[in-house]
């Protein structure tokens, strides 16, 4: 199992409780992705970032498939245009 995890930065946190709604409404949308969750931050510290995004996948062609699928496309494009940043990390889990 591959484990995705992206946080994003955003100015407004409406603009992240948006992001929020379109990514989990690729849930059941792209065969190559297992599980998704995402949340915008509640604890608002010096060091949150606004998002944080998991998605899993059975390896690593299950997140390269996701990556290119035109439903995570779509999504991404609304990212891009309204993120300030991102970080990522993907990594082999346990996960169901």
């Amino acid at each position: 199992m591959l484990t995705h995890v992206v946080l994003v930065q955003f100015e407004a946190l409406s603009t992240a409780r948006e992001a929020a709604a379109r990514l989990l409404a690729m849930k059941g949308r792209i065969p190559s992705m297992l599980d998704i969750e995402a949340g915008v931050d509640v604890t608002r510290s010096d060091r949150s970032y606004e998002l944080a995004l998991i998605t899993r996948h059975h390896d690593a062609d299950g997140l390269a498939a996701y990556q290119v699928h035109p439903t995570h496309q779509e999504v991404l494009t609304f990212l891009k245009a309204n993120a300030l940043g991102s970080v990522a990390v993907d990594f082999n889990s346990n996960a169901a």
